[in-house]
C-alpha cells in the first residue's frame, strides 16, 4: 500500500492543477445536485418491527387522526385571568382553515381547558403523516394562530412543531476558530496552518453537498447531516494535519518538496488510510443494530470520513505542490512551530518520565478514568422531548404551559389500540383506568367498521420518566391491547437500541483486535489498545450521565433539562470513538513500531516514537475536542449530548489513554509488546504502516545520506533489514 500511496502523492503533487480542478468540479456538481434534488430531512425516529411502529402503521388507514401528524396550539391568558371562549374560537376556526389541516379541536368542547381556566390546548390534526408534512402547513398554522390570538399568549408544541435540527451555527464557528489557533501554534506559519483547513473545508463541502442531494430520493434523519458535519470537519483537519506534519519533517530532513510530499503520503498517508478505514467500518457497522435511522446516520458520517481521507492523500499534496517551499513562510511572531518535537521536546521529556515511572502513571490514569466512569452504572436511555429544548423555543414554552396547566403527562399521551369491537374496547378502558400512574382516559375513537378502537391515555408523569415506561408495560400486559404514540415509540426505540448495545460492542471489540493485529503484527499491542478504547467509552458515558442525566455542572455546560440519555448515543459513541481511538493508536504506536523496526531497543523506541508523534497527536486531539465541543452550544438536546460525549471521549482517549497509559504499558511490556507467533506471522498480511517496503522512487532526484532519513523512515537500502527486525 505504501508504494501505491507514494505514487499517488507524487502524481497529485505534479498534476496539482488537474487535481484541484477535479475537486472544484466535484464540489460544483454536487452543490448543483443538492440545490436541485434536496428535500426535507426526517424528524421521526422510526424503528420498524417495534410494537408502537407496527400499530401506528396498522391504524394509518382506519384511524388516520391517530396516525397522522399532529400538534398543539397552546393558548394562555395573563396570570390571574381566565380564557374567554370568544377569544379562543377564532383561533380554532382560522387554524382549521389552514392548508393540510384535517381538524382543529375546540378546547372548550373537548374539555382541554386547565382547571384554573388560564391555559387551553387546541389539538391540530394534519391530513399527512409526519414525514410527509413540509414546512408550509406548519407555517400556515403558526400564522393563522398568531393572527387570530389577539392578546393571548400562543405557543406551538407536539410532534409537528418540534424544533428543527440546525446545521451550522455559532458553536461550529467557535470550534473551527479554535482549530485555526491550534494549527497556528502547531506549525507557526499561516500557510501551513491554512492548508489542512482548506483541505478539510473542501472535503466537508463535497460530503455535505452529496448528502443533501440524497435527501430528496431517500429518507434521511435530521441528525445525520449534523453528525456528518461534526465527524467530517474533525477528521478532515486531523488527517491533513498528520500528512502535513510528516511532510514538514521530511523537508527538515533535507528532502525536496515533491519528494517530501510523496514520502509523507506514503507513510503518514498510509496511517490515515488505515485509521480512516477503521472509522468507516465502525460507522457502517451501525447497521448491525437493525435501526434504519441509525444506519443512515452511520453511512452519512462514513461518507464524510471517506471524503476526508481522499482529501488528505490527493487534495493536500496538490496544495503542497502550489505552496512548494513556501509552506513554512508567513510565520507568526512568537510561535516556533517546530517541524519535530526533537529529543529535547516536551513529548520526549514526558515519554522519558513515563518510561522511568510507568507504574505510578498507569495507576493514576486508571484511577482518573475509574472515577469518571462511575456514573455510567446509572445510565438510562430515552429520547428527549420538547421539555429538553431551550426555554427560548416555542416547543419548550408549550411543553411548560401544558405541564403547568394540566400536569406533565399531557405532554406524552399514549394511544391504546384495541381490536374486537365495542365490548373489547370497554374492557380495555376499564383495565387501563384502574392502572396506577393514569391521570385520564379520553373517550375512544372507533374505525368506520367498528372493529378497532383507539383510546388516548394521559399518564400522571412526563414522557421521559421511568414511571411512564412502567405504565406502557402494564397497559401492554392486557390481552388485545397494543400501545403506540410518540412516547411509546420512543420507549421501544430505546429498548431496542439498549438490547443492540452488547452485541455491537462485542463486534467492535473483535474487529479492532483484528485490524490492530494487521497493523502492528503483535498480540499484546492490540489487546492493550482495545482495553484503552473501552476505558475511554466508559469514562465518556460516565461524564454524560453525570452532566445530562444527573445535572452536574449544569451552570458550566448548557443543559436545558436533565433526563435520560439519548437512546442511540451510547452505540453511536462506541462507533465513532472506536475509529478515533484507533487513529491515535495508529499514529503514536506506528512511530514506535517504526523506531523499533529500525533497530532501537523497546524503551528507546517508545520515547523516540512518542516524541515524534506527541505534538501532532496533541494538536489533532485539541482540534477534535474544539470541533465536537462547539456542538455543545446547539439548541438541540441530542446534538448537545453527542458533541459533549465525543469531546470528553477524545480528551480521555488522547490525553489519558494514548499519552499516559499507552507509553506506560509499552514500557512495562518491553520487547514482549512486539511478540508475534510465527504461525500468525506467516498468514497475516503485511500492512507496512512504517513504509519499510518503499521501492525508493519517493527519493527520486534527491541525494540524501542515511542520517538525513533517520527521522523520516528507513533508507531504501535498509528496507529489508528493517522488515526483518
Amino acid at each position: 500500500m505504501t508504494n501505491l500511496l507514494q505514487r499517488l502523492g507524487r502524481l497529485a503533487y505534479r498534476r496539482r492543477v488537474a487535481v484541484l480542478a477535479i475537486w472544484l468540479a466535484l464540489l460544483a456538481a454536487l452543490g448543483g445536485a443538492a440545490a436541485a434534488f434536496a428535500g426535507e430531512v426526517s424528524e421521526e425516529y422510526r424503528v420498524p418491527g417495534t410494537e408502537a411502529q407496527e400499530t401506528l402503521d396498522r391504524i394509518a388507514g382506519t384511524l388516520p387522526e391517530y396516525a397522522n401528524a399532529s400538534g398543539r396550539v397552546v393558548l394562555a391568558a395573563p396570570h390571574g385571568e381566565r380564557l374567554d371562549p370568544r377569544d379562543v374560537r377564532p383561533v380554532v376556526r382560522e387554524v382549521g382553515r389552514a392548508p393540510d389541516v384535517a381538524r382543529a379541536v375546540d378546547p372548550f368542547a373537548a374539555g382541554a381547558v386547565s382547571p384554573d381556566g388560564r391555559v387551553a390546548i387546541v389539538q391540530v390534526v394534519f391530513d399527512q403523516r409526519l414525514d410527509d408534512l413540509g414546512d408550509g402547513p406548519r407555517e400556515a398554522v403558526r400564522d393563522a394562530a398568531a393572527a387570530a390570538s389577539g392578546d393571548l399568549r400562543v405557543e406551538f408544541g407536539g410532534d409537528a412543531f418540534m424544533p428543527a435540527v440546525e446545521v451550522g451555527g455559532a458553536g461550529e464557528i467557535i470550534g473551527v476558530g479554535v482549530a485555526v489557533v491550534v494549527l497556528l501554534i502547531t506549525f507557526g506559519s499561516l500557510v501551513a496552518a491554512g492548508l489542512p483547513l482548506l483541505s478539510a473545508l473542501a472535503g466537508v463541502g463535497v460530503g455535505m453537498a452529496g448528502l443533501y442531494a440524497l435527501t430528496g430520493p431517500l429518507e434521511i434523519i435530521s441528525t445525520a447531516p449534523v453528525l456528518a458535519l461534526m465527524i467530517g470537519m474533525a477528521v478532515g483537519i486531523d488527517y491533513a494535519l498528520f500528512v502535513l506534519s510528516r511532510h514538514r519533517q521530511n523537508l527538515a530532513a533535507g528532502l525536496g518538496p515533491e519528494d517530501a510530499a510523496a514520502l509523507a503520503v506514503a507513510t503518514a498517508g498510509g496511517a490515515v488510510v488505515f485509521a480512516g478505514a477503521t472509522v468507516v467500518v465502525a460507522l457502517a457497522g451501525l447497521a448491525v443494530a437493525g435501526v434504519p435511522f441509525l444506519t443512515v446516520m452511520g453511512l452519512s458520517a462514513a461518507g464524510a470520513v471517506i471524503v476526508a481521507v481522499l482529501g488528505a492523500v490527493t487534495l493536500l499534496p496538490a496544495l503542497l505542490g502550489f505552496a512548494g517551499r513556501a509552506v513554512t513562510r508567513f510565520r507568526v511572531p512568537g510561535l516556533r512551530g517546530d517541524a519535530r518535537d526533537g529529543a529535547a521536546g516536551g513529548g520526549a521529556r514526558w515519554a522519558r518520565l513515563v518510561v522511568r515511572r510507568p507504574v505510578p502513571v498507569l495507576l493514576a490514569g486508571l484511577a482518573l478514568i475509574g472515577i469518571t466512569a462511575v456514573p455510567a452504572h446509572d445510565l438510562r436511555l430515552g429520547l428527549p422531548g420538547a421539555g429538553s429544548y431551550p426555554e427560548s423555543t416555542t416547543a419548550r414554552q408549550a411543553d411548560d404551559l401544558t405541564a403547568e396547566g394540566f400536569g406533565p403527562g399531557f405532554n406524552g399521551p399514549l394511544i391504546a389500540v384495541v381490536d374486537g369491537g365495542p365490548a373489547a374496547a370497554r374492557r380495555a378502558v376499564a383495565h387501563i383506568s384502574a392502572l396506577p400512574g393514569v391521570a385520564a382516559v379520553l373517550p375512544p375513537g372507533t374505525s368506520p367498521d367498528g372493529r378497532t378502537a383507539a383510546v388516548t391515555v394521559i399518564p400522571e408523569h412526563g414522557p421521559d420518566t421511568e414511571a411512564t415506561e412502567n405504565l406502557v408495560e402494564a397497559m401492554r400486559a392486557e390481552p388485545g391491547v397494543a400501545v403506540t404514540g410518540t412516547t411509546a415509540a420512543n420507549i421501544d426505540v430505546s429498548r431496542k437500541l439498549g438490547d443492540a448495545l452488547p452485541p455491537f460492542l462485542a463486534v467492535i471489540t473483535v474487529l479492532s483486535l483484528a485490524l490492530l493485529t494487521l497493523a502492528f503484527r503483535s498480540v499484546l499491542v492490540p489487546l492493550k489498545a482495545v482495553a484503552g478504547f473501552l476505558l475511554s467509552v466508559a469514562a465518556s458515558l460516565g461524564a454524560v450521565v453525570a452532566v445530562y442525566q444527573w445535572g452536574w455542572l449544569a451552570d458550566a455546560v448548557p443543559v436545558n433539562k436533565v433526563g435520560p440519555v439519548a437512546s442511540f448515543l451510547p452505540i453511536l459513541l462506541i462507533s465513532v470513538l472506536f475509529g478515533l481511538a484507533m487513529d491515535y493508536q495508529v499514529f503514536l504506536v506506528s512511530r514506535m513500531r517504526e523506531e523499533y523496526a529500525k533497530g532501537a531497543d523497546a524503551r528507546t523506541a517508545v520515547v523516540s516514537g512518542f516524541a515524534d508523534g506527541a505534538r501532532v497527536v496533541t494538536a489533532a486531539a485539541l482540534i477534535m475536542i474544539a470541533v465536537f465541543g462547539g456542538f455543545v452550544l446547539s439548541h438541540d438536546p441530542i446534538v448537545q449530548s453527542m458533541g459533549f460525549a465525543l469531546a470528553v471521549g477524545v480528551a480521555v482517549d488522547a490525553f489519558v489513554v494514548r499519552m499516559g497509559l499507552v507509553p506506560a504499558a509499552m514500557a512495562l511490556l518491553g520487547r514482549a509488546a512486539w511478540w508475534f507467533p510465527r504461525p500468525l506471522d506467516r498468514i497475516v498480511p503485511h500492512m507496512d504502516l512504517e513504509g519499510t517496503a518503499l521501492d525508493g522512487t519517493a527519493l527520486e532526484g534527491t541525494a540524501l545520506d542515511d542520517t538525513a532519513l533517520d527521522d523520516t523512515g528507513p533508507a531504501p537500502g535498509r528496507a529489508s533489514e528493517s522488515a526483518r527486525a
